[in-house]
Parts: C-alpha cells; sequence; structure tokens
C-alpha cells in the first residue's frame, strides 16, 4: 500500500513533464495547457490571416480579381469566426493557465483534469469548422454574426457543422471559465486579499463571470437556428410568424459582452507592462478594478446599439445611444490612469511597453470612433459600411492582438529561461504597428464615403484606399512569420534570462525562477507585498 502511494505521490509531484506526445495529451500541468492553448490560437491567427489576405487581394482592385463572391462570402465569415473564437479568446484563456496560477501563488488551477478537457475540445471544434471549406456547398457564407434568416433559410448545409462548432467552443470556454473562478476564489495565497490581486488576475475573473453569463446564450440563438433549418420551427421567419430581428436581440446580448471579454484581459496585461517599463507603480490600482467591473456590468445593457437601423423605436435608440456613451467614462479612467502611470516614469522602450503604447493611443482612437457609431443619426450614416469595420479592428488588432504579443514578449523570459531578440523584436512591432495603421485607418475614409462592408467588389472612387489598405494588410500579415521566428528562436537559445527578467516587475511570478518551473508554489508564498504591482 505504501509503495502506492509513494508512486501515486511520485507521479504527479516530483518528477518533471512526461516525454513524448502523451505529456500534451494526458497534461493536466496548467503551464503545458497555456502553453497549447497558446499555439493552438497562434495557428488559428494565421488560418483567420489567410482567410484576411484573402479578402484583401480580392479588394486590391475594383472588379472581380482571384475569387468568387460565394467564396468571397465564406472567406469574411470564417476570418470573423476564427479570429474571435480560435485566436484571441484561446490566447488569452491561455495567459490565464499559464499566468494566474503563478501569480496569486497557487501550484495549479483548482480543476485541473477539466482544464486538459477545456482544451482539446477546441481543436475538434476547428477541424471542423475549418472542413466546411470541402463540404458541398463551400463553408459558412452569412457573415461572422450569422444573422437570420440568412442563416438559416439561404445558408449552405454546413451550417449544422458550424452550429456543433460552435457550441463545442462554448463548453470549453464555460469550462475554461468555471475553473478561473474556483482557482481565483479559493487558491490565493494565505494573506493575498483580493484587493492585493494583480490586475490581470481582477480582469480574468471578471471576464470568466462574462462568458458563463453569455455562453449559453450563444448557445440558446445557434440551438434555435437548429431547430428553424430542421425541426419546422419559426423562430426567426416571419412567414412562420416569427422574427428575424429576434435573432439580433438575442445575438448581440451575446455578442456586445463578448467585445469585452476580448478585451478586459488585455485591460490587465497592459496594467502590468506599463507600471513595469515606467518604473512606478500603477496609478489608481482600486479605481482600475472598479472601472473593470463597471464596464463588464455596463456591456449587458447596451446590446441594442448594434442594432440603430432596423426601426426600434425612438425611446430604445435613445436609451441605447445615453447607455453606450456611458461606456466611455470607465474607459477613460483605464486610459487616464495608464498615462499617469506613464507621467514622470522612469521610461524605458523594450518591446513590450511599445505594444503596449501602441495599444494605448490605437485603442484610444477605436474608442473614439465607436463613441461617433454611438450617436443614433450618425450611425444610420455609418452602419454597415467600413467605417464600422476600421472601428472594431481598431479596437481589436491594436487591443486584443497587440497585448497578447505585448504579454508574449513580457512573460516569454519567464516561460523559455531566455531573452528574446530585443532588435528582432522592435522590428517585428514596427512592422506590425506601420501595418495596422496603413490596413485600417483608410477605412474610416472609405466608409465615410459610404463603401458597404462584406462586398467583394466596388466603385471606382473607392479604389485607391483599398489598394493602400490591402498593402498595409499583407505587410502586417507577412510580418507575424518574423514574430513566429523570434518565439521559436527564444526557446531555442539565446541570453539567460535571470529571475525577475524586468528591473521596474512587480508581482509573485517574478519571484520564481526563470524559466518557470514545472511545479512552482507546492508550499505558498509568503510575502504578499507589492503583489499587485
Amino acid at each position: 500500500m505504501n509503495a502506492v502511494v509513494e508512486e501515486h505521490h511520485d507521479e504527479h509531484h516530483d518528477h518533471g513533464p512526461a516525454k513524448g506526445i502523451t505529456r500534451w495529451l494526458y497534461t493536466t500541468n496548467h503551464k503545458d495547457i497555456g502553453t497549447l492553448y497558446l499555439w493552438f490560437s497562434f495557428a488559428m491567427f494565421f488560418v483567420g490571416g489567410i482567410c484576411a489576405l484573402g479578402i484583401r487581394a480580392e479588394l486590391f482592385q475594383p472588379g472581380l480579381q482571384i475569387v468568387q463572391p460565394e467564396v468571397f462570402n465564406q472567406l469574411t465569415t470564417m476570418h470573423g469566426l476564427i479570429m474571435v473564437f480560435g485566436a484571441v479568446m484561446p490566447a488569452f484563456v491561455g495567459l490565464a493557465n499559464w499566468l494566474v496560477p503563478m501569480m496569486i501563488g497557487a501550484p495549479d488551477m483548482a480543476l485541473p483534469r477539466m482544464n486538459n478537457y477545456s482544451f482539446w475540445i477546441l481543436p475538434f471544434a476547428f477541424g471542423m469548422l475549418i472542413s466546411t471549406f470541402l463540404m458541398e456547398g463551400g463553408a459558412p457564407n452569412y457573415g461572422w454574426t450569422f444573422y437570420a434568416p440568412l442563416s438559416t433559410e439561404y445558408a449552405p448545409p454546413s451550417v449544422t457543422f458550424f452550429i456543433f462548432a460552435v457550441h463545442l467552443m462554448g463548453i470549453s470556454s464555460i469550462m475554461g471559465s468555471i475553473n478561473v473562478i474556483v482557482t481565483i476564489l479559493n487558491m490565493r495565497a494565505p494573506g493575498m486579499t483580493l484587493m492585493q490581486m494583480p490586475l490581470f488576475v481582477w480582469t480574468w475573473l471578471i471576464t470568466a463571470y462574462l462568458l458563463i453569463a453569455v455562453m449559453p446564450v450563444l448557445a440558446g440563438v445557434v440551438t434555435m437556428m437548429l431547430m428553424d433549418i430542421h425541426f419546422g420551427t419559426a423562430f426567426f421567419s416571419a412567414a412562420g410568424g416569427g422574427d428575424p430581428v429576434l435573432f439580433q436581440h438575442v445575438f448581440w446580448f451575446f455578442g456586445h459582452p463578448e467585445v469585452y471579454i476580448m478585451i478586459l484581459p488585455a485591460f490587465g496585461i497592459i496594467s502590468a507592462i506599463i507600471p513595469t517599463f515606467a518604473r512606478k507603480k500603477l496609478f489608481g490600482y482600486d479605481s482600475m478594478v472598479y472601472a473593470t467591473a463597471s464596464i463588464a456590468f455596463l456591456s449587458f445593457i447596451v446590446w441594442a446599439h448594434h442594432m440603430f437601423t432596423v426601426g426600434i423605436p425612438l425611446a430604445g435608440e435613445l436609451y441605447f445611444m445615453y447607455a453606450t456613451m456611458v461606456i466611455a467614462v470607465p474607459t477613460g479612467v483605464k486610459v487616464f490612469n495608464w498615462v499617469a502611470t506613464m507621467w514622470q516614469g522612469s521610461m524605458t522602450f523594450e518591446t513590450p511597453m511599445l505594444f503596449a503604447i501602441a495599444f494605448v493611443i490605437l485603442f484610444t482612437i477605436g474608442g473614439f470612433s465607436g463613441i461617433m457609431l454611438s450617436i443614433v443619426p450618425a450611425d444610420f450614416q455609418y452602419h454597415d459600411t467600413y467605417f464600422v469595420v476600421a472601428h472594431f479592428h481598431y479596437v481589436l488588432v491594436p487591443g486584443s492582438i497587440f497585448s497578447i504579443m505585448a504579454a508574449v514578449y513580457y512573460w516569454l523570459p519567464k516561460w523559455t529561461g531566455n531573452m528574446y531578440d530585443e532588435t528582432l523584436g522592435k522590428t517585428h512591432f514596427w512592422l506590425s504597428f506601420i501595418g495596422i495603421n496603413v490596413t485600417f485607418f483608410p477605412q474610416h475614409f472609405i466608409g465615410l464615403a459610404g463603401m458597404p462592408r462584406r462586398i467583394p467588389d466596388y466603385a471606382l472612387q473607392f479604389a485607391d484606399w483599398n489598394m493602400v489598405s490591402s498593402c498595409g494588410a499583407f505587410l502586417f500579415g507577412f510580418s507575424q512569420l518574423l514574430f513566429l521566428f523570434i518565439i521559436l528562436k527564444c526557446i531555442r537559445g539565446g541570453e539567460r534570462a535571470t529571475e525577475k527578467v524586468w528591473e521596474g516587475a512587480r508581482g509573485l511570478e517574478w519571484t520564481i525562477a526563470s524559466p518557470a518551473p514545472y511545479h512552482t508554489f507546492s508550499t505558498p508564498p509568503k510575502d504578499m507585498a507589492d503583489a499587485h504591482g
């Protein structure tokens, strides 16, 4: 009996990782699972990026150049779905897996086996989604928002596989969120109060509650679609007494909090990086926590600002307009606090800081165009034009994607034990920064001039800016190959990283060795001073 106990104890605590493929299939270690999530999201980032480059190649000149309109619609739909559900969200879950236990002094996630399941659902879900390109009728072709009745009455047969894939993604997200909440609430080191947690942990705690609240709504709306397609119901069919606008209400009740699910963890990352390289404590920690919670709450009561043009009553339009504008207040608090943290700091401009500063500037531009879109009479003009495309890409690419890149550069030395190549990192930043702005800033102009989104061909007056935009897209897309090279080069070797890595870094993850040992904090840390920086 003792031998069995010792063997069991040894199996789970004393050795390093298993060897070969079984390590990754069966692992319950939070660092391994975080690594799996991050590599998976990187792969999906490239798949979604290929779809985007297909779109921009077609739009390089007026006329039909490369793909047929139905294939263009498939690329548009799959680009959005893969980037949102396959690239951004799994990347943040991967960062949560890697960092949350280390930041709160926990030995692992609270539910490690469920953690393994929640990851391994995803490759099957996205394998199924991407395989729809090879099916009769092609991939989903109705836009990433899959509005009914376009997605129920006129969709290709592959819509059923899309619905099943969405269910699997939702299950994965809910399992991951439960894990994050239980870990943060139950496994913090003794003496770490909620208001001593790093902001990344706070933002993920709030994000996890958002995910649990809205993923069942998404499951509900795709189940109603399934019923309409296969079982004779008419939830969204006007001919059967249903209402297509009901779809938009249910979808956006999920969709608007989803936007904040993709940006709140980014706020936590930026709130870790800026104080480190400004060598100051974060300005207004408490107000940052309250602002994050306020944004999460408000995200549930503004959904119909996506629907100003569908004919909702004037009172509804006024309410949703003012409620949307209110979100600018806590967001402004955050931007002010980041700028105040940098103010009179001893700033240095390593690659993570460059991405963080670009985040603050470009995300703020995206926020301003969001306020423009919140104004009902103006939105009647902007709606479904490239102005909206420019707006949400300014929020999501320099917002979510840049913050993920900043996080990778910031914590990569802690993960690998090697420093990345700073010169290459800065080159990657500038190529990405220039590429993003050249791609998306001109889209404001063509949108204001009236170019509709999701069209494969366009009038001659939009040609010049579309050409500029496509050039920027290819610059940004191909510069990500440099990012991949930098990461692989860092994993293979380089200058050895110290325990603390960055001079101004605060937090428990900087008290352990670099690279982080396979098992950390088997005994809880005692010193909680400066845990949140």
